[in-house]
């Protein structure tokens, strides 16, 4: 599939400087693109591979140098460029209709245009919304609710009675609503407390690889609309997670704990039990969150702190061996001296 560089802009809202008859089958980095694709230059740090990319043409900002390809000026390069990727995305195969080796209970509820795929499960009374697309080797347990025009890749498990929104993609091998961690320890014996909650994930959500949201043990485990999970990532029972916030790789989320909207989790972050990230707030990688986060603040590290001392005190570490070689200077010069002094 071909776009002229002038479909592609008013695709996009844009303006053409150059060809805008040129033909583009695909989009590619700046680095990565050849001559039939089209990038982008959203960051000025990048302006210099501009020279240098082979690609067909470019979506620049209005600030940015005309480069001597064809160009689309747009405010927004980023978004923009999102837009234009998805018109020569490929399309994923998936299921159509219902798999001759699905198991579907006689009870469940299918809506129009629902497609199943090989050796999946489907429980009693469970509620698939239109549209959705179950891949192979999925389970969804009894009395589920799947919305509309969900996507469930393969191995992915929704526990009994937990509720998907509409819009909602679970990656492969995730897995909604199996028992939050909860056990009384007795006489030296840990004994398991009955997980009797639900998970309830609101509408356009998307869950990476390998991710496992909790049930609670009494009430709900909830994320709530717009917010995009990066794979391995774990959410504790009972947590509530705001909307549009973004957790990327491996962060684990203990119970009881609330994610105000549209705060950023970065790669291997911990937060413990019972506190709150505050709405925007930030957690950089490998952060560990003990006490609650305010709003709007930036942290990072173990114990997390703000990033701002976090960084003073890392500056200050650097400098501890050079302070010491001073110290033994001066302590040689002090001793030289009182040698001196004795003679």
């Amino acid at each position: 599939m071909e776009r002229t560089v002038g479909e592609l802009a008013a695709l996009v809202g844009g303006v053409v400087k150059g060809d805008a008859g040129k033909r583009i089958g695909g989009a590619c980095g700046l680095e990565d693109a050849g001559p039939d694709e089209i990038t982008f230059l959203a960051n000025p740090k990048y302006a210099s591979k501009v020279a240098r990319t082979r690609a067909g043409a470019i979506v620049i900002s209005g600030k940015a140098p005309v480069p001597s390809i064809p160009a689309i000026v747009v405010k927004d390069p980023n978004v923009a460029f999102i837009a234009i990727a998805q018109e020569f995305a490929a399309t994923v195969p998936g299921p159509k209709g219902i798999h001759k080796t699905a198991v579907i209970a006689p009870s469940a509820a299918l809506g129009k245009g629902v497609a199943v795929g090989a050796n999946s499960v489907i429980g009693e009374d469970a509620v698939i919304g239109a549209g959705t697309v179950i891949h192979a080797l999925v389970y969804v347990g009894a009395e589920a609710k799947i919305g509309k025009d969900c996507v469930l890749h393969p191995g992915v498990a929704v526990r009994e009675r937990c509720v998907l929104g509409d819009r909602v993609i679970l990656n492969c091998g995730t897995v909604i609503g199996s028992d939050g961690f909860g056990f009384a320890t007795v006489g030296g014996v840990h004994h398991k407390i009955p997980q009797n909650g639900i998970v309830v994930i609101e509408d356009d959500v998307e869950l990476g690889a390998n991710c496992a949201v909790d049930r609670a043990r009494l009430d709900r485990t909830v994320i709530r609309r717009g917010t995009k999970l990066d794979n391995l990532v774990h959410i504790g029972h009972n947590s509530v997670i705001g909307e549009h916030v973004l957790m990327a790789a491996m962060v684990a989320v203990a119970g009881s704990v609330k994610v105000d909207h549209h705060a950023m989790l970065g790669g291997q972050v911990a937060v413990g039990g019972h506190v709150t990230v505050g709405a925007g707030g930030i957690l950089t990688g490998q952060s560990g969150l003990s006490k609650d986060l305010p709003p709007g603040a930036t942290f990072s590290g173990t114990p997390a702190e703000p990033h701002l001392r976090r960084m003073r005190a890392l500056a200050a570490s650097h400098r501890v061996e050079r302070l010491l070689e001073e110290m033994r200077e001066l302590q040689r010069m002090v001793a030289e001296l009182k040698r001196k002094l004795k003679t």
